[in-house]
């Protein structure tokens, strides 16, 4: 009880700390919006206000798309560094992601801006937020959202040229985007100030016409600078962080290259300063990003402590439950450990491990693809209640295939080595009567809901989640709930497979808890880490990735790989505490198989 409510406590106050920080301290307020779109669609998004911003004190305003499979909270860095400069920000969930509805439309970012088409009409057309200047609305965006950003720059002009009305995007910095909306026939209907920012070692640079990141003589950069200065001698040669073109016609533009990789730019100090500083000039706005600094990534510190706090709550939760005379039932005591293979048994235990690695490794990419093939819909961005999330669907696949393969491999060592050599059934926890099965669900269950709601208690108090950088836990919406009996079963069988594995085939006596977690750890995500290690070792080495087509899904393992290696340490506890291998996966299945649902790209009909 006592681990309980001192982590509780620091949940708390990193949360309070974390919430004044994102408003800084009470020169901005924060508040949620739902705003409604064409054909019955939503965007839900964050408003930054600075409490300077009245309706006689107007104040611009930028909104800010995030990419694909990110949320509006990941981009809180930018709101929280603009709103404290006296700029209106306001973050949205891209339609089909966090807590916006799915678009009608295929090509979301190209038609409407993933929402943000909607929300600059809104702005621009109510009086309710009458304290942003009308004539000084901007988006940004990275990545996908850059690309919103941009085609919101060409149907903007291209309305305001069709109609001979202002122009209601003053202005649009894109990170993270160049392929897609710089093409000439692009780039012509542009009216506004552009900034763009590009990771020079971006995973997707080999996209781009000349095949690199480096944008000093790109193509597609040069046609935006030509088309902004309307130049008579076209410039065949970009210098980076130079503004060309002017305020008074609405056509300055500004290129940068940032040497970070693609989803690392959002959180690039240089990045994020080059932004800031983009739009204090287009603004005019006195200052530059340094003169006040930076204070963004201390948010995002204290919601790391939330994040690891929160992780740290499921076990002495688990405990105080299982003290309960209804859970009490539960606790058997924990089966000897094995001892150590030797010999024969030694040699079947590396190759296990090396051939399980290796399968993780191999068979993600192409299991990436075949999910395409198989979810269809999801895959092609159409509206479905079949396995709705594209990028979810690739990592059950992969985690399907690679429980059944640890469940076969931890079979024949038992059944041709282990039994012979005096492994007890009894040994492996795996004995379990029917009422106890039941119980140990309905605890799972309990677990899952007092960890959900704590998240929502903290949010609605503070306004605030659990999170660092890309990989959190949010709030989510109740439909959410309906994909849990869809996705759990397959994930299920890979978290199983995973708790018998650590709890019987890693766990030998006279092995200290530090190196039998670690050992787990390791073994659990190498494949995936093998996979990072491919892809980056060979960027550096020639300049580009190896796996390009499939460079996206290697990215989401940025976010994957952690749980990897949180995993087999909740499966260990459990078993400490229970005798067996089941309450580990099933809490732990529900727990993040609900943090995966709510985090990824969901093409709900709704």
């Amino acid at each position: 009880m006592k681990n309980l409510l001192t982590l509780l406590l620091i949940l708390f106050a990193a949360s309070f700390l974390a919430s004044n920080i994102q408003r800084s301290w009470g020169d901005v307020s924060v508040q949620s919006l739902k705003i409604p779109t064409q054909n019955g669609q939503w965007v839900v998004a964050d408003l930054f206000k600075p409490i300077s911003a009245t309706s006689k004190n107007k104040a611009p305003a930028v909104v800010i798309i995030p990419g694909f499979q990110r949320s509006k909270e990941t981009l809180s860095n930018i709101a929280i560094e603009l709103s404290r400069r006296g700029i209106v920000a306001i973050s949205i969930d891209p339609y089909a992601q966090g807590g916006s509805s799915s678009s009608m439309s295929r090509r979301a970012a190209t038609t409407e801006g993933y929402g943000m088409f909607a929300l600059v009409d809104y702005i621009y057309n109510t009086d309710i937020l009458n304290y942003i200047d009308k004539d000084r609305i901007a988006a940004t965006g990275h990545s996908a959202g850059g690309l919103a950003a941009i085609r919101g720059a060409q149907y903007f002009g291209k309305l305001s040229k069709e109609t001979s009305t202002p122009n209601k995007l003053h202005s649009v910095f894109v990170s993270g985007m160049l392929r897609m909306g710089f093409k000439k026939k692009d780039i012509k209907k542009i009216r506004s100030n552009v900034g763009l920012s590009y990771a020079l070692h971006d995973e997707g640079a080999w996209q781009n016409e000349l095949g690199h990141g480096d944008l000093t003589k790109a193509p597609e950069v040069l046609r935006l600078i030509n088309h902004q200065e309307n130049s008579v001698d076209d410039l065949d040669v970009v210098e980076i962080g130079k503004y060309y073109g002017s305020l008074e016609r609405k056509n300055m533009s500004v290129i940068f290259n940032e040497p970070v990789l693609h989803p690392f730019q959002p959180y690039s100090f240089e990045a994020i300063s080059n932004q800031i500083n983009f739009f204090l000039k287009v603004f005019e706005i006195p200052g530059t990003a340094d003169d006040i600094g930076q204070i963004w990534y201390w948010k995002e510190i204290l919601t790391l402590v939330n994040l690891v706090c929160s992780f740290m709550l499921i076990i002495p939760t688990a405990r105080l439950l299982l003290a309960l005379p209804y859970f009490k039932i539960l606790v058997e005591p924990v089966p000897d450990s094995l001892s150590k293979p030797t010999g024969k048994g030694k040699n079947l235990f590396w190759i296990s491990i090396v051939l399980s690695t290796l399968i993780a490794c191999i068979s993600f990419i192409p299991l990436s693809e075949l999910s395409k093939s198989l979810f269809v819909d999801a895959s092609n961005r159409i509206q479905t209640w079949f396995f709705p999330q594209r990028m979810n669907n690739a990592v059950m696949l992969w985690a399907i295939l690679n429980g059944i393969v640890g469940l076969l491999l931890f079979y024949l060592s038992y059944h041709f080595f282990g039994r012979s050599n005096g492994v007890k059934f009894e040994n492996l926890g795996l004995k379990i009567s029917k009422s106890d099965i039941l119980k140990t669900i309905y605890l799972a269950l309990t677990i899952f809901f007092f960890y959900f709601t704590l998240i929502n208690i903290i949010y609605y108090l503070f306004h605030v989640d659990y999170r660092f950088i890309f990989l959190g836990v949010r709030v989510f919406r109740p439909e959410t709930l309906l994909l849990i009996p869809m996705y759990l079963p397959p994930f299920l069988i890979f978290f199983i497979s995973n708790s018998i594995r650590v709890n019987s085939a890693l766990r030998f006596k006279r092995q200290s808890v530090q190196k039998h977690l670690l050992k787990s750890s390791l073994v659990t995500s190498s494949g995936l880490m093998l996979i990072l290690l491919v892809q980056y070792f060979t960027l550096w080495l020639i300049g580009t990735v190896f796996w390009e087509a499939g460079w996206l899904y290697v990215n989401l393992l940025f976010a994957i790989v952690p749980i990897m290696l949180l995993i087999p340490i909740f499966h260990h506890y459990f078993f400490t505490m229970t005798g067996r291998v089941y309450l580990g996966p099933i809490t732990m299945s529900l727990i993040f198989i609900t943090i995966l649902l709510s985090n990824t790209v969901c093409y709900f009909p709704l």
